[in-house]
């Protein structure tokens, strides 16, 4: 109860500032108050509209907005998001371009489970949804997922990504963003050794910390400078009787949203003073930029406890992954059992929360797959969110990681040339 009584408090807190918000914006906007005009009255009410909009997002999930795609035939075709696989912790959904005929590229995005939607990703399902069938990962919030529904570790995670592969069958090119990079790279692998022939044509890891000792960073040290008690005693909390997941022990995403501002909380001050400026100027709009950040940004949902410190405990303290002592189900998984899938890194050099290093020491797990079927590319001045959704992304990302695709899109047997290397390999 005590962990169910935090989180309930956690939510009120979030709740209550929503009203206040809300009270304020309704109670400025009396018409009899325009018989005598005050400035004050004009701060309130664009105070409250900012701070209304800003909580309210934090408890709703986004929605994808990716409705109509312009084809080669000049006309606006619908998007249909179709549910593949549904399960009760993530499904795995396809945007159907209705109308289009079938493109050759089939993309399976992994999209994080770390705090945030999969629609984090929904500039990357755009610009790679142009001439490429797009499927990714819909992870579910934990606090919606009832407790008889089970546990859902990193052991739990890497089978759902091996289902997954299995669905979408040996003609997939995997991306995995972010966190996802070290499981997805396990999942390649437990494939290598039960079901080969299911197992994708090349896998594009961008800025996942498969070995977080190669270039400490901010994120590292704090999974090593506490304790697995500590974080266990300070970061869980238990459901309350609001949501159908009551009683499941999550990682709150409220608890994780107040840790990413307190980071930057100088900028983000600022950015709300600015917006609340613009409200009070009648320059702000429904999805100006700082409303579409923010939109996104704020839209949090809870991680399920045990994923939350597995991935603490076996990728970042005890790094079996980059040990190559991951184990799921029992069976230990052998990163050099890839030999045919071709792998390529993507690295930004300014990424400050998987710093360069750490994601291309993929490849040098990946004894068993000869160079030409490796690449790698870090991505000058890029940051972390840059390289999966920013210009650098879009600019000159995208263009190698799909000429990577195309260059391994043919059976193994069959490859008409090895995988691409830049200057960066």
């Amino acid at each position: 109860m005590r962990y169910m009584a935090t989180y309930d408090l956690m939510d009120t807190v979030r709740n209550t500032n929503q009203w206040l918000g809300a009270s304020a914006l309704a109670m400025a906007s009396y018409p009899v108050f325009a018989m005598t005009p005050n400035p004050m009255l004009q701060w309130m009410r664009a105070w409250g509209e900012v701070t209304e909009r800003t909580f309210q997002r934090m408890v709703v999930k986004p929605d994808w907005g990716i409705r109509t795609f312009t084809c080669e035939d000049g006309k606006d075709h619908l998007v249909n998001i179709e549910t593949v696989v549904e399960r009760p912790f993530g499904d795995l959904i396809h945007f159907n371009v209705a109308g289009r005929e079938e493109q050759k590229r089939k993309v399976l995005l992994v999209a994080p489970m770390s705090g945030h939607y999969a629609t984090l990703l929904r500039s990357t399902v755009k610009s790679l949804i142009v001439n490429c069938e797009v499927y990714i990962t819909d992870w579910h919030n934990a606090r919606d997922i009832p407790v008889s529904d089970g546990k859902f570790d990193i052991e739990d995670y890497t089978l759902y990504l091996v289902d997954f592969m299995k669905e979408l069958g040996p003609d997939t090119h995997v991306i995995a963003v972010c966190q996802p990079a070290p499981l997805t790279l396990a999942a390649t692998a437990y494939l290598a050794e039960e079901d080969p022939k299911a197992q994708p044509r090349s896998l594009t890891l961008i800025g996942g910390p498969i070995n977080p000792d190669a270039n400490a960073t901010e994120v590292t040290d704090f999974g090593n400078r506490v304790t697995m008690g500590q974080l266990e005693e300070t970061m869980i909390q238990r459901v309350g009787f609001k949501y159908p997941g009551v009683g499941r022990k999550v990682y709150p995403g409220l608890l994780q949203l107040a840790s990413f501002m307190s980071m930057n909380a100088d900028r983000h001050s600022k950015a709300f003073q600015d917006q609340i400026a613009r409200v009070v100027r009648d320059e702000a709009s429904d999805h100006d930029a700082h409303n579409r950040f923010y939109d996104e940004y704020l839209a949090v949902m809870d991680m399920p406890a045990e994923f939350y410190l597995s991935t603490v405990d076996r990728i970042f303290k005890k790094c079996e992954i980059a040990k190559n002592e991951f184990v799921v189900a029992g069976r230990k998984v052998d990163m050099s059992k890839i030999t045919t899938v071709a792998i390529k890194t993507v690295e930004g050099d300014k990424d400050d929360i998987t710093a360069p290093g750490q994601c291309v020491f993929a490849l040098e797990l990946c004894t068993g797959l000869p160079d030409s079927k490796k690449a790698s590319h870090v991505e000058p001045g890029a940051g972390h969110y840059g390289i999966f959704a920013g210009k650098s992304w879009r600019n000159n990302i995208r263009p190698l990681v799909l000429d990577f695709i195309d260059a391994n899109s043919d059976a193994p047997k069959a490859a008409r040339k090895p995988a691409n290397k830049n200057n960066a390999a």
